[in-house]
């Protein structure tokens, strides 16, 4: 969502600052600010918009300091202004924020009671009024910021500095990831490590409840009950090159283009390439014993699940429920022994899916999550965790995330039905070897790049734009649909094919583009005879298939792209890479910003 940075150091900390909120951009970009202690008065720059209009600001009116906190916001309570953005401040205190404050409200009311004033439309300010009036009855910064967590709820991360302490940054998350960084003389904390990439390696995530003091020296940890408290200091692998552009014009296209090396390097975690055999790593859970599995996601991750359930009924002969992570906990389900809950998500800080996660817990599910972050707060409340590999994904929206999240579910899929005893040796066998074709496949797809280039000139300046598909391409047709949304805000919908006849076929006319997603599998007829009722209405068709299925069809698409043929198995897996790079062009032609489109954030960490 929103993103921090704070830092404490013997040089000019505003370069620091500026350089990690440019890593940070893609968490939100409503406004941006800093904060830093000159001496000992705490002096801001903030401005409206994105980063750019920040660094503008500071080149005409220059921010010294040794000590600072910044913030790039993507807006929940207030409207996007200057007014609005962070840092927050009185004389006394200064302050970042990433999350909800849930009971802002009666906060705010009480502060007023008291004559303190606010400025801002934020539920942050009631956080600041807190502090600030705790150092005015004469409390140290580490009590009031004790008692202030002590009387706020909701998910956050702070970073927090004080006027007259230059050397005294606090930060404290609860729900929200928080992440210490250690230098040579120098001391940081971001709301995650790729900010810190360009300063240091030495990292430590807080646990949940944890608040910090971070000095030039080092960093006091305290748990939730304030007493100090040890956590891991890790090597992280996060480099600069990792999270930079390189020739690519977007991180999008770039990561696009990586999806051949990550699902490479996702496959060899999850299988023995020798002996053809799944090898997850050990997650301590018994599949054998599992009756239902409940998938549950948001967004590109739901469908990740959509397609893992044809799986996971189809090879595992397991029953399957799966639910959108907002809605899940809502439900009264009865207790759950003997499910599985399996937990999707590229953060692993989705607040929707966390708090489900939390929801099927206090059920008696078992919980496995699935996630790109190993140190995520998902990963560490899990039973079991399967790290997806991706590496850093800058782009909003998902795309090597979505991919290996794939080649992960289908490695779990295998191993369960093994498990089950459903699976024999042979077809273990054959469904690893098609799995172990996908990055060079992947690679292959991408070299029709070009050409949905082209196709993008069709569809880009339209309207409304349908996508149709069948079992497991259903899925992947409605994240086409999504990405296309995303980042073109071109209106797209999906539909199983089937349920066209059933009411959204009324929408078809010749200027409504209907993109077809069939791979000549054993639903392939099917959907043929779904593509013909629109070829019939004067639906302009473009067909996704391999060579068979354009041949049976393409002569009555107005377009095809030819994929390669594989099995049914992997073919959600290739097939959502066209459907990634039909949306990118279609954006560049429509000149938005892919990387940070409207309105949308990367990491979700609200409800």
């Amino acid at each position: 969502m929103c993103g921090i940075i704070g830092a404490v150091a013997e040089e000019q900390v505003t370069p620091l600052l500026l350089s990690g909120l440019r890593r940070l951009e893609y968490r939100g970009y409503d406004s941006a600010g800093i904060a830093t202690l000159i001496n000992g008065d705490i002096k801001r720059r903030r401005a409206e918009g994105k980063l750019t209009e920040l660094d503008a600001l500071i080149e005409d009116q220059p921010l010294g300091g040794r000590i600072g906190i910044g913030h790039t916001r993507w807006a929940t309570h207030g409207v996007p202004n200057t007014v609005n953005a962070h840092p927050h401040s009185t004389s006394l205190v200064a302050l970042v924020h990433n999350g909800i404050i849930e009971n802002f409200l009666p906060l705010r009311a009480e502060l007023e009671s008291v004559g303190h004033s606010f400025k801002t439309e934020t539920d942050t300010e009631v956080v600041l009024g807190l502090v600030h009036e705790y150092l005015r009855q004469g409390m140290s910064p580490q009590e009031s910021t004790t008692e202030m967590l002590k009387r706020v709820e909701g998910a956050f991360a702070l970073g927090i500095i004080f006027s007259g302490y230059d050397d005294l940054l606090i930060g404290a998350r609860r729900g929200c990831p928080l992440v210490v960084g250690y230098g040579e003389g120098e001391m940081f904390l971001a709301s995650d490590a790729l900010a810190l990439a360009s300063f240091t390696d030495r990292i430590c995530y807080l646990e949940e409840g944890d608040w910090v003091e971070v000095s030039r020296d080092g960093a006091l940890i305290h748990e939730n009950t304030g007493q100090l408290v040890e956590r891991r200091v890790r090597v992280t692998s996060v480099t600069d090159v990792e999270i930079g552009k390189g020739n690519y014009q977007h991180f999008m296209l770039k990561e696009i283009y990586e999806q051949p090396a990550v699902i490479g390097d996702c496959l060899r975690s999850l299988f023995n390439p020798v002996e053809r055999t799944v090898s997850l790593p050990d997650i301590s859970i018994d599949f054998s014993k599992v009756r239902r599995l409940n998938i549950v996601g948001c967004g590109t991750s739901y469908y990740a699940g959509l397609v893992a359930r044809y799986w996971f009924e189809t090879i595992a002969d397991l029953p399957v429920d799966i639910d959108v992570a907002s809605e899940f906990r809502y439900r009264s389900i009865p207790s759950q022994d003997g499910v599985l809950g399996l937990f999707i998500s590229q953060s692993g800080e989705t607040a929707d899916t966390l708090a489900a996660l939390r929801f099927a817990r206090e059920r008696g599910q078992i919980i496995l999550s699935v996630v790109n972050v190993p140190e995520s707060s998902m990963a560490r409340e899990s039973d079991g965790v399967l790290h997806t590999l991706a590496g850093p994904e800058i782009g909003v929206a998902s795309t090597k995330a979505f991919t290996t999240q794939l080649v992960t579910l289908a490695g779990l899929a295998i191993d369960v039905a093994r498990a089950r005893g459903v699976l024999g040796r042979e077809k273990e066998a054959e469904l690893v070897a098609a799995l172990m074709e996908v990055p060079s496949r992947a690679a292959e797809v991408l070299n029709h790049d070009e050409a949905l280039r082209t196709l993008a000139e069709e569809i880009y300046d339209v309207r409304d734009v349908l996508y149709i598909g069948r079992g497991t391409s259903y899925a992947i047709a409605l994240e086409g649909a999504l990405k296309l949304k995303e980042i073109s805000y071109i209106h797209a919908e999906a539909y199983a094919a089937g349920e066209l006849k059933h009411g959204p076929i009324a929408l078809i006319d010749d200027g409504v583009p209907v993109i077809v997603i069939a791979p000549s599998d054993g639903l392939f007829d099917k959907t043929a005879s779904n593509m013909q009722e629109v070829v019939t209405r004067g639906g302009r068709v473009i067909l996704m298939s391999d060579s068979n299925g354009v041949s049976a069809l393409g002569r009555d698409a107005f377009s095809t792209v030819v994929l390669p043929k594989v099995s049914a198995f992997v073919a959600p897996i290739l097939y959502a890479i066209p459907v990634q790079l039909l949306a990118y062009h279609a954006a560049v032609l429509k000149g938005t910003d892919i990387d940070q489109p409207r309105n949308l954030a990367k990491s979700v960490t609200v409800e």
